[in-house]
């Protein structure tokens, strides 16, 4: 049986949609991922389906949704990926882990500093996706 992880982030915006969509891709026989936040915003950073598609990974279809859309759903990790402030609470979980990763909405510059921000914040979160559920 496949494990269950939401990753959850205040806008489900990005770090978050990264995170399932790259759990979903790279380890989808071992574990079903979903993301949400506790305050959606109203669609995906473009910035962050471009740097997963750069990777072979397509999440433009993937929509931002609240936390209360997996309410009762038991989840058997939720993985908190925001950098502090409002990180959604989650009781249905059967672990919580919380792994701080920059806000790719807070960045600022040309559009290719921008970028290199939103690969190097999709690095950090896929290479700690590698070393945590890679092995297991």
């Amino acid at each position: 049986m496949k494990r269950r992880i939401l990753f959850v982030c205040t806008h489900n915006a990005a770090r978050s949609q990264m995170a399932e969509g790259y759990t979903n891709a790279r380890y989808g026989d071992r574990y079903e991922a979903y993301s949400a936040g506790s305050e959606p915003a109203d669609g995906l950073n473009p910035a962050a389906v471009r740097a997963m598609a750069a990777i072979g990974i397509d999440i433009a279809g993937q929509r931002p949704k609240h936390i209360a859309a997996f309410a009762g759903e038991e989840m058997d990790l939720l993985v908190a990926v925001c950098e502090g402030g409002a990180c959604p609470l989650f009781p249905w979980a059967k672990e919580t882990v919380h792994r701080r990763f920059p806000d790719p909405s807070l960045l600022t510059g040309t559009d290719a500093e921008v970028m290199d921000g939103v690969r190097r914040i999709r690095d950090r979160i896929t290479g700690w996706i590698d070393e945590t559920f890679g092995g297991a």
